[in-house]
């Protein structure tokens, strides 16, 4: 088949929701715009990560509620089962995102989709089948990342689940084991635990979610075991097999787990190999696509998402995606600071953090102090009771008098974040922070208390 070349203004590689961001914008500025997408515009996180998954944590945390409210009430368990209810609020959200929605709304906006795997084949080429686009302005890689499956022994032939099919489950296996105890296996692994699954957590740190503060983990560990979940942690898994619909993992102190099905859930890799990077001078076994501030990564490329490698959040991807856009129509506005990032793992309790631990802060060479109270014994904790485990963390550079870092784990300990990523981003005095005036009763009231505690 003949090449057909094509002049365009941009070409965005990959439609996830920083490239379609992207796309979106420059079209609507009158770029001629080409946006590439060999699965569904919208990426990962309508159809398969963030929104599907909070759809069924919050089935998940119904039921969790209904049961704490017959606890109160005198009975151990509730009845009826709200599994069908965390489907359908699931299926729901997922319809109200449709691929096809989303690709007319890029095309109203004027830009142009076109379907398949793209790379890139040369400065300001991308091929994409037998097609070859030339930007005049440059070219947008936006692939995102993917699952990693480490390389187990028998892992891959024993047909393991990613995140895609979890949320593509219809029911609850009898018993799941989950190797990975970071964000996504955890919420994960809490949700199907609650809708009836015997679930098992596998974790090679001493701890589950290590990135994080240990108190964070400490306090989600507790309430997970409280909820039936075994957790094994500092454990290794060295080989996997599938028999008569049993998956077994051995660990490498010899013991076994045994469960019906087997979520790896270990961290996302950039997808970066499959680009065509060293067509345009970029290293294509790199781990991710370096990127500056203005989210250039060579001469007229840009990158944005989870393949800079700065952090696997939508959130990061729209953030991102700004200022590659005023980079690209020149009207640059702030650069890229990354030091107010948030992330929020969805258990129960939440786990919100901002910028950095306090380890994190003490090996960056920072003289630090921190104020910490535990959720139950604040005004709002005592009164939520059951289901109010959590805590409130703060970090601050004692030299600079602002906070570096925050947590705020415990219910809505995502939207109590809020304020602490403002102060972190915004580098609000301390002593500023301690003479607002805090809502009464509130969680984020539990602040104001973790203020008192920094002790100064």
């Amino acid at each position: 088949m003949a090449q057909h070349e094509e002049q365009v203004d941009v070409v965005v590689i990959g439609m996830g929701p920083g490239g379609e961001e992207v796309a979106g914008r420059l079209a609507e500025a009158g770029l001629s715009v080409v946006g590439v997408e060999r699965e569904l515009v919208g990426g990962e996180c309508p159809y398969w990560g963030c929104i599907p998954s909070k759809m069924i944590i919050r089935g998940a945390n119904l039921l969790a509620e209904a049961r704490r409210v017959d606890k109160l009430a005198g009975r151990a368990t509730v009845t009826r089962d709200l599994g069908p209810v965390a489907r359908r609020i699931r299926d729901e959200a997922t319809d109200n995102w449709d691929d096809k929605v989303a690709a007319d709304r890029f095309v109203s906006k004027g830009g142009r989709l076109v379907r398949g795997p793209a790379r890139l084949d040369g400065p300001g080429r991308v091929r994409v089948g037998d097609d070859v686009f030339r930007a005049r302005r440059g070219v947008v890689v936006a692939t995102g990342s993917g699952p990693v499956v480490p390389p187990i022994e028998g892992l891959k032939e024993a047909r393991p689940w990613t995140n895609r099919e979890a949320i593509a489950a219809t029911s609850a296996p009898e018993s799941l084991a989950v190797l990975g105890g970071g964000a996504v296996g955890l919420e994960l692994a809490q949700a199907f635990c609650r809708f009836g699954s015997q679930v098992t957590i596998i974790e090679a740190a001493d701890r589950v979610l290590a990135p994080e503060e240990p108190e964070s983990s400490e306090i989600v560990s507790h309430v997970l075991q409280a909820e039936g979940l075994e957790l094994r942690t500092s454990a290794k898994a060295v080989r996997v097999s599938r028999a008569d619909g049993t998956v077994t993992v051995t660990l490498d102190d010899g013991t076994q787990v045994r469960a019906s099905e087997l979520l790896v859930s270990v961290g996302r890799r950039a997808r970066v190999a499959e680009v065509g990077l060293e067509s345009v001078g970029l290293d294509p076994t790199a781990t991710a696509i370096e990127v500056d501030e203005w989210m250039r990564a060579a001469d007229g490329i840009w990158a944005v998402g989870d393949v800079t490698g700065v952090g696997p959040f939508t959130h990061m991807a729209m953030y991102q995606a700004e200022i590659a856009v005023g980079d690209i129509l020149g009207r640059r506005g702030q650069p890229a600071d990354y030091r107010g990032l948030s992330r929020v793992t969805f258990t129960d309790p939440e786990v919100g953090s901002v910028g950095l631990t306090e380890r994190a802060a003490r090996e960056a060479g920072r003289t630090v102090r921190t104020g910490l109270v535990q959720v139950p014994r604040t005004s709002r904790g005592w009164i939520h009771g059951p289901g109010g485990d959590g805590m409130i963390k703060l970090v601050e550079d004692v030299e600079e008098g602002v906070l570096v870092g925050a947590t705020s784990c415990g219910p809505w300990g995502g939207e109590v974040l809020s304020m602490l990523t403002l102060a972190v981003h915004a580098r609000v005095p301390v002593t500023t922070l301690r003479t607002m005036v805090y809502a009464y009763p509130t969680f984020h009231r539990g602040v104001l208390d973790a203020l008192k505690d920094l002790g100064a």
